[in-house]
């Protein structure tokens, strides 16, 4: 039996049957595009998992770089992923006709990502380039786009985002890199970076650095950081390729992802590393936080992609693994074994599982979707959908990646003692998505972001947008008998997010931020919880009406009655976790909080 890694069917489901992806055509940006040429890359970017991702999961996983003088070898298989990339037009598939990519919306280029990652995500390379790529032609100038952009998007060159200092970690207000101007405009780099993922290998011929670095004299601090390219390999005055002096100190040898190096570089070593400067000085934070939802969403989708291919990976298990007999048919020894998809237990793994995954999918093509209407739209609506993605980015963010940890080990369960082998995926599966609530923003700066920023911010215009698109969906949802108590439901728990940030906001007002936000993400946590409840009742609405408009037979019946099971396991199962964090956030019992008498640990 061919192994699954991701459902086709469900990805349709949500693109076109929910959130109507060809509708975004009505932009003049997107109008080149319809539902046929949405369908037509998502194939293409099948075509390569297919036949070069998925065949070598195992095998990158297995054979993980190596840093030998000064040189990081990767898999072969990854140069040829990044020339198949390239020659498709995927990595740079949702830059500007001008910059030569497709102009195609940030809907289908995460649903790419995701059919990427479900099938190998050791080989995430592509996005790091594409996110390079995007700030140089956002911020660069022109002369820095015609030169670098071109081989970025053609997957010759590799991109990176270099933020991570040894001092400094997410603390990117210590960041000490230092610039230094020169007389023809460049910058001397000196400093060090870590954890810069891609930051060297021989899949590329050259690796384009999109670094943070403080130019001499700039004020301290976040508003003193400047952004600049810093390539591995330069062009020196007479036009021959130099060694640019960024020296790969070290290679992390990690828990998961390892078919991806993460590098310690060091810069300036010889006294001659080179850097041109991104847009104008001290503005680099700036530029990057502006990439930062994009970012979020890609780490958000990574999560949901291995969540996903780890429980298909357990469903077929499940499937085909006999043992024991059924609890009422126990005494009956003669009676064969029924396969463990049967047992209650192993049924409420697998139900969490996909409640996880789809209900995760769903909120990032949500966030997706949201993304490109503020990009494109204008006025009000620009607006409105800037702020309820930036509300809903901690969640889309945090939510498929802690969730997605549970759901991988979940799936690890479910194979018994095998998945705690090699035998089978899952257990590379389980090691690669334990990354995801660290990147791009651990989960609890989600939460501060969420809870200190978020929920407050512009007298609270997103929750209340958020609150009208939610109340949106419970009237819908209100018109079928079957899912009018889901309705109610929700309502419920819109009420009991609202008492818990009304419980919680004296803190703010009164400047103890830490005790505002000590238990911040439990909010993120209850507030997920609620905002997938959101995602999943919106899902079975569209399902209802479909069975009752389409009169679906066979597997489409089946997917449709599949949609509203879940949705109901999700809501009877899930939902009910937010009485417990709601208990918590409204108590005044302060535990964690350094005191002068400090309890040791």
């Amino acid at each position: 039996m061919a192994t699954t890694y991701f459902s086709k069917r469900n990805l349709h489901f949500l693109l076109h049957e929910v959130f109507k992806a060809e509708e975004l055509a009505k932009y003049e940006y997107f109008s080149a595009h319809d539902k046929e040429t949405f369908n037509l890359v998502l194939d293409s970017a099948t075509y390569i998992a297919d036949t070069i991702m998925h065949p070598n999961l195992r095998d990158v996983d297995r054979n993980q770089p190596e840093l030998k003088d000064g040189k990081v070898t990767v898999h072969p298989k990854i140069r040829e992923y990044l020339k198949a990339m390239g020659d498709a037009g995927l990595i740079g598939a949702g830059f500007s006709f001008d910059h030569g990519g497709q102009q195609l919306p940030e809907m289908i280029n995460s649903a790419v990502s995701f059919i990427l990652m479900a099938a190998n995500n050791g080989m995430m390379y592509t996005g790091l380039t594409s996110g390079a790529a995007h700030l140089i032609t956002s911020f660069g100038s022109p002369e820095l786009s015609e030169f670098y952009v071109p081989n970025l998007l053609a997957g010759t060159w590799q991109g990176t985002m270099a933020l991570t200092e040894p001092q400094a970690g997410s603390s990117l207000s210590d960041v000490t890199t230092s610039a230094t101007p020169l007389p023809d405009g460049s910058y001397k780099i000196s400093g060090q970076k870590v954890f810069i993922s891609a930051g060297d290998h021989d899949a590329a011929d050259n690796i384009i650095h999109l670094m943070l670095a403080r130019i001499d004299g700039a004020p301290k601090g976040t508003k003193g950081i400047s952004l600049f390219v810093v390539p591995k390999f330069r062009l020196d005055e007479q036009g021959n390729v130099v060694d640019n002096d960024v020296q790969s100190t070290g290679v992390y040898h990690k828990l998961g992802q390892k078919g991806v190096p993460a590098m310690y570089l060091t810069m300036g070593s010889n006294d001659n590393t080179i850097g041109y400067i991104v847009g104008e000085p001290h503005q680099g934070l700036r530029y990057m936080f502006q990439m930062m939802n994009e970012a979020r969403i890609g780490v958000g989708m990574t999560a949901a992609a291995i969540a996903t291919a780890a429980y298909y990976s357990a469903l077929q298990y499940a499937r085909e693994r006999p043992q024991s007999r059924r609890l009422n048919e126990k005494n009956l020894l003669d009676a064969p074994q029924t396969a463990i998809i049967n047992h209650p237990d192993v049924r409420r793994m697998l139900l969490f599982q996909k409640a996880v995954t789809e209900g995760s999918l769903s909120l990032l093509l949500e966030a997706a979707r949201l993304y490109d209407i503020s990009e494109v739209a204008e006025g009000e609506e620009k607006e409105n959908a800037f702020l309820l993605l930036d509300l809903l980015m901690p969640v889309a963010k945090s939510y498929p990646s802690e969730m997605g940890v549970q759901s991988v080990s979940q799936s690890l369960q479910t194979f018994g003692g095998y998945g705690f082998t090699e035998d089978f995926p899952v257990e590379q599966l389980y090691r690669d998505i334990r990354i995801t609530p660290i990147y791009e923003g651990t989960t609890g700066i989600q939460a501060q972001d969420l809870l200190g920023r978020k929920m407050t911010q512009k007298g609270g215009k997103g929750p209340q947008l958020l609150f009208a698109e939610m109340s949106k969906t419970i009237r819908e949802a209100s018109t079928h008998d079957e899912l009018k108590p889901y309705a109610q439901q929700l309502g419920a728990e819109l009420k009991r997010t609202q008492e818990v940030v009304e419980s919680l906001m004296p803190h703010a007002m009164n400047g103890d931020t830490e005790r505002y936000l000590a238990d911040a993400t439990l909010f993120l946590e209850l507030f997920g919880i609620v905002v997938v409840a959101w995602q999943w009742l919106k899902q079975s609405v569209v399902a209802k009406q479909a069975m009752l408009t389409q009169n679906p037979q066979g597997d489409e019946l089946a997917f449709y009655e599949g949609k509203l099971h879940t949705m109901k396991f999700y809501f009877h199962y899930e939902v009910p976790k937010t009485l417990g964090l709601a208990v918590r956030l409204k108590d005044t019992e302060v535990l964690t909080i350094v005191t002068e008498k400090e309890l040791a640990l």
